[in-house]
């Protein structure tokens, strides 16, 4: 398969976006995805990367509240037996269904990290990276100060001068 912007090079990036239940296919060589700005990691087998996603899967005994009745999305019928086949989830609100058993599967693959918290593009000019670490350190400032934890308040607030 070709490269859908330069018709030239071999596709070897294949993005693919559900929005709205609408799936879009895109399908670029590796230099026309750097030029777009598409993040290329190292390449990891599909067959090695799923398995050990899944790895961390909880098992039935696990799942609070699981009586060996299959719980289902009342959206889109998707079942969690269905997510453990195919790795995908059917529809957004899959995560508020299946909240509760994605949770350590979701904490493994990020770090830890179960919120989503944005993401720069990697050609943004470093002084306008430079304004968004600062307003994401404001932002975490403001939280410390609201929730009373003066200690990690302090801690932001010089991480804040170091980056003035």
């Amino acid at each position: 398969m070709q490269c859908e912007i330069c018709q030239k090079r071999e596709a070897t990036i294949h993005l693919t976006e559900i929005t709205d239940g609408v799936r879009t296919e895109t399908h670029l060589c590796e230099h026309c995805a750097a030029e777009e700005g598409v993040a290329v990691k190292s390449h990891i087998p599909i067959n090695e990367l799923l398995s050990s996603l899944l790895s961390v899967q909880p098992s039935d005994e696990e799942l609070g509240g699981y009586s060996g009745e299959e719980l289902s999305c009342p959206h889109c019928g998707f079942t969690l037996e269905k997510f453990r086949e195919k790795a995908v989830l059917g529809c957004p609100y899959d995560y508020d269904v299946f909240g509760k058993s994605l949770l350590p599967l979701i904490k493994k693959t990020h770090d830890g990290n179960t919120k989503h918290c944005g993401k720069v593009p990697s050609r943004v000019p470093e002084d306008s990276k430079k304004q968004l670490k600062l307003a994401k350190l404001r932002q975490q400032l403001d939280e410390a100060v609201r929730s009373e934890d003066y200690e990690l308040a302090a801690k932001l607030r010089d991480k804040m001068a170091e980056n003035d």
